[in-house]
């Protein structure tokens, strides 16, 4: 048996450039290296206290077992209250998917909505598993280039461009992994406008790093400024971003009764439930004490002014300042050339000689940019910062 056994799907498809990069540190790491590793999208941060209490009362409890495929009633019903709170969503609990993580509700959406002749927009750079959801479900994404001149966000003529008949639905991730940026109310209008010329079109709103926006940006999601189009939107979140809670494995999501009934159908047929553990930390999470987000955007905003201003003093490179979520992404195309031909060459030489992992932007479809999470101890993101300074001057 060999490769030749796979399918052709799963052979069309890379590898997750930022677990690659990631596992690679860790590797370095575990040989006796010194690796700062800013490559991986997760909070520094613990799961706040109250939140591992809850989970370890469940299982005292004994709530162990099996649940309702696509969430716990209870849990459903927070969530309920979670978008009409902050949101100004109207929900039901029919309206709820629960999954284990974010990955599996945005897949498992284009699972039970995709046939192959289908195109999906993805405004890039975008978030790496997009793509290749798309690609492993045999539809064909549709990449729409968004610079920086445009704040990395996709304009309503761009939307309008890259629809064709075949278009089923459009990804919007506000804010953006890997570039920060965010779509403002007005930005989100303008795409309504072009949304409701083409009633077919469906819409994700990956909105996981909603509480992680600075300087009085004012978060909104489509289905908010839009509530027309409500019908054809699916709003996903999890607690991963917002609560320090990566590996407890729980994402959500509201949309359309009939796609979360298809939902949950895959679900039976695949994961089944996540688990039920998670799903009372979640629980906790969304319904008790919020004291825990503001006191990590502070030290985000912080971190982020650090950074940025750290970047833009390195002759060569530049960073746009981001409005939420914790990476920056930051241009080194005029360090290119000679040895380093690419944004891909610049991460593996910085990782070989100096030490620091961060992710090449080719990874998110935007070449000559790099990605540095900013989730990190502040020690480390000043001592990156240095090391990247001197590795640009070598060059």
């Amino acid at each position: 048996m060999s490769e030749k056994s796979l399918s052709q799907s799963i052979l069309s498809v890379a590898p997750s450039a930022t677990m690659a990069m990631t596992q690679l540190a860790r590797d370095l790491r575990a040989q006796g290296r010194d690796i700062i590793g800013l490559s991986s999208g997760e909070s520094d941060f613990d799961t706040p206290a109250h939140i591992g209490d809850a989970a370890a009362k469940a299982i005292a409890d004994g709530k162990t077992r099996y649940t309702a495929v696509d969430g716990i009633p209870e849990l459903k019903e927070a969530i309920v209250e979670k978008f009409q709170r902050e949101n100004g969503l109207p929900y039901s609990t029919a309206e709820i998917n629960v999954s284990p993580g974010g990955k599996p509700v945005i897949f498992n959406a284009l699972a039970v909505t995709l046939n192959p002749s289908d195109e999906v927009i993805i405004p890039a750079p975008c978030w790496v598993s997009y793509p290749g959801m798309v690609s492993l479900l045999g539809a064909k994404p549709v990449i729409v280039p968004c610079g920086v001149d445009s704040g990395f966000r996709l304009t309503a003529e761009a939307l309008e461009a890259a629809i064709t008949p075949k278009t089923k639905w459009l990804m919007l991730n506000s804010p953006s992994n890997p570039t920060g940026s965010a779509y403002s109310r007005e930005d989100l209008a303008a795409l309504a406008v072009v949304l409701r010329r083409h009633p077919d079109i469906l819409v994700l709103c990956d909105d996981i790093y909603e509480h992680l926006v600075y300087d009085g940006f004012q978060f909104t999601t489509l289905a908010s400024v839009a509530p027309d189009l409500k019908g054809r939107v699916l709003t996903m979140n999890g607690v991963s971003k917002a609560y320090a809670m990566t590996g407890w494995r729980i994402g959500y999501a509201g949309g359309p009764d009939w796609l979360i009934k298809a939902m949950a159908k895959y679900m039976g047929q695949t994961t089944s439930n996540p688990a039920s553990i998670s799903q009372w930390a979640a629980l906790e999470a969304l319904s008790g004490s919020q004291d825990f987000i503001a006191k990590a955007r502070k030290a985000y905003a912080a971190r982020r002014k650090d950074v940025v201003k750290a970047i833009n003093s390195i002759d060569g490179l530049s960073c746009r300042e981001p409005e939420g979520a914790f990476y920056a992404f930051f241009d080194c195309r005029e360090v290119l050339g000679g040895r380093l031909a690419s944004d891909t060459d610049f991460t593996t030489a910085l990782l070989e000689d100096s030490g620091v992992a961060l992710v090449p932007g080719s990874a998110f479809h935007a070449p000559g940019f790099v990605r540095l999470s900013y989730a990190a101890d502040p020690k480390l993101l000043k001592e990156a910062c240095a090391r990247l300074n001197t590795f640009c001057k070598s060059l």
